[in-house]
């Protein structure tokens, strides 16, 4: 009974929720509108019953927000509520700037390193310069312990008014002096969504784009004129991989730098007239002829779906990488009452060529309740590109030219679940002041993959043990089958000894994965974010197949078909669908 009440809140809630936009719909018509306050009188109803005479206290704030997200959970990931204690952070992420000490924090939440850490200050913030580092546990805020403190406790802690001051007491390992306090104070931090820009494979302009917030736009502007300077650049790489999107309007000025002023970029549509818009450039561009490549893979999203497939539309850019997330869906934010906000999905948007590439259609869901996707191969529409290129709806932006990411292997996974990597760094790099060298110039060593070797205690290393947990769950099916007997038994051995994991040997078949992990902690430590970049790209397989691509003689012109004459975006061709034979 008490669970049947509890769903049935939770719907009378979703109601009470979407009442006043539906009340507000003058295409409502009077059943609806009926029908609504008939739910809302129930919920409200249900409620008082409930208050007054379930036999424990029924915390009100709870149980609403968990019935307004009940409703929200079942509409798509990307429609939320935001209380008002969470729209501070929501317009962090929007702007892109906050009151703080500007860090990363981490939370670790068993063993004998249980607590919260700094994981990442940002360069030249006030917790960097201030001396915090990768590694440092925070043990104590304006005299307060931490002690229990989970991240989110700590992050508000740590956040607030410009000018404000604040003491931070660290426990730093491996230092003779471990325990540590910085008193300084908080300032306006602003993300910077372009941690590194340079040149990389001697002519290649590279710059790496983290995400659209307000600045992004502008940053990515100004480094653009900054590479062009060099007389080196003959190429732009624009890196859009793990990219989840953000501002749609940076979006459209990045595009801009790249086509004509005036260059439509997007179409919304919504069910309201007023959330149609047609999206065009406005700027004056940087440069439009100088070749171009952008980088995604399946965790650019949103805006950088926008950038992306427009600059694919436009046959302005190569797409290099693998496919992409597929969020064709726009929100945007409505103020709610007490200071909340809902984050409401409002349309969905059309790039140039006039395709949706949406991949989750969030109205149908599956027999088995998953969402059903909004096309299949055989069913996906085909559009054109300005130059008549063949691209499809549906599915995200697919590459021109496909890199398959890298698949993680379960041992890196584990060295990441379990920090080994971040720990290793914190030592190496207390043990190694002053002998690290710059990005460009470093490479993990044999010698300091053999210290992460030695660095790793095997007793205390913990595998995944999915190998020897279906091997065990096949023993049982054999003997309750009756296929077990002597022979199958000393099968079974033999193969429980073939599957036995090898540390050492594991740690030296997986190097190039581990190097990564261990170059990346290292680097973010001395270099911060931009190091990390300038230290990955070194060895990037998509970076190399747009320097093979820029410089073989012709190739850039013929995938994006640059012989064709320059026409507008074809309107949408009809369905098309593959038939068995």
């Amino acid at each position: 009974m008490k669970k049947t009440l509890k769903y049935l809140a939770w719907a009378c809630a979703a109601l009470c929720v979407a009442a006043p936009a539906a009340l507000a719909d003058n295409d409502k018509s009077v059943n609806d509108d009926a029908a609504v306050a008939r739910n809302l009188d129930i919920f409200n109803t249900l409620y008082k019953e409930l208050s007054t005479f379930y036999v424990d206290t029924i915390d009100a704030q709870k149980s609403i927000e968990n019935a307004i997200n009940a409703m929200l959970d079942d509409i798509d990931p990307y429609t939320e509520y935001i209380p008002a204690k969470e729209t501070d952070e929501f317009i962090t992420i929007s702007t892109g700037e906050y009151g703080g000490i500007g860090s990363y924090l981490m939370e670790r939440t068993s063993g004998d390193k249980k607590g919260v850490y700094i994981s990442g200050p940002y360069e030249g913030s006030p917790a960097a310069r201030a001396g915090l580092r990768s590694g440092d546990r925070i043990i104590m805020i304006d005299g307060d312990s931490t002690a229990g403190w989970a991240s989110d406790q700590v992050s508000k802690r740590l956040k607030g008014q410009p000018n404000t001051h604040l003491t931070v007491t660290v426990v730093r390992p491996y230092d003779e002096d471990s325990v540590k306090t910085f008193s300084f104070n908080r300032e306006t931090i602003s993300v910077n969504p372009v941690p590194y820009y340079g040149v990389t494979r001697d002519n290649i302009g590279y710059i790496a784009l983290t995400t659209y917030n307000e600045k992004s736009a502008q940053q990515v502007r100004d480094a653009l004129i900054e590479l062009k300077r060099d007389p080196r650049v003959k190429n732009i790489v624009l890196d859009l991989r793990s990219n989840g999107g953000g501002i749609v309007e940076g979006a459209i000025q990045i595009v801009g730098c790249f086509v004509p002023k005036g260059t439509q970029v997007l179409q919304m549509r919504g069910r309201d007239k007023s959330s149609e818009r047609t999206y065009k450039t406005t700027v004056d561009p940087v440069d439009t002829e100088i070749p171009l490549a952008v980088l995604i893979d399946g965790a650019s999203a949103s805006a950088s779906e926008i950038t992306a497939g427009a600059l694919q539309d436009l046959d302005r850019a190569v797409i290099i990488g693998s496919r992409s997330f597929g969020k064709g869906l726009v929100q945007s934010t409505r103020s709610l009452p007490y200071d909340g906000m809902l984050k409401v999905t409002i349309a969905k948007y059309y790039i140039p060529s006039g395709r949706l590439i949406q991949e989750v259609d969030y109205g149908n869901r599956n027999a088995d309740g998953t969402f059903k996707k909004t096309t299949t191969d055989s069913t996906a529409r085909v559009f054109h590109t300005a130059h008549g290129r063949e691209v499809r709806e549906g599915g995200g932006i697919m590459p021109d030219i496909k890199v398959e990411p890298r698949e993680l292997k379960r041992i890196v996974y584990n060295i990441m679940r379990d920090h080994w990597d971040f720990d290793f760094a914190t030592k190496y790099v207390a043990e190694h002041q002053g002998e690290i060298p710059s990005p460009a110039d470093f490479s993990v060593t044999d010698t300091i993959f053999n210290e992460f070797k030695a660095f790793i205690n095997a007793d205390k290393f913990e595998y995944d043990k999915v190998c020897e947990q279906q091997l065990e769950t096949l023993r049982k099916t054999a003997t309750a089958e009756g296929y077990m007997n002597d022979s199958t038994k000393a099968q079974f051995d033999r193969l429980e000894q073939m599957l036995k994991h090898d540390l050492d040997h594991d740690l030296d078949l997986h190097r190039r994965d581990i190097d990564y992990l261990i170059g990346q902690e290292i680097m973010d430590r001395l270099y911060y974010q931009r190091g990390q970049v300038q230290h990955s790209i070194k060895d990037d397989e998509s970076l190399d197949k747009a320097k093979e691509m820029f410089d073989k003689p012709g190739e850039y012109a013929r995938l994006l078909n640059l012989k064709a004459k320059k026409s507008k975006p074809a309107k949408q061709s009809k369905a098309t669908s593959k038939k068995k034979k």
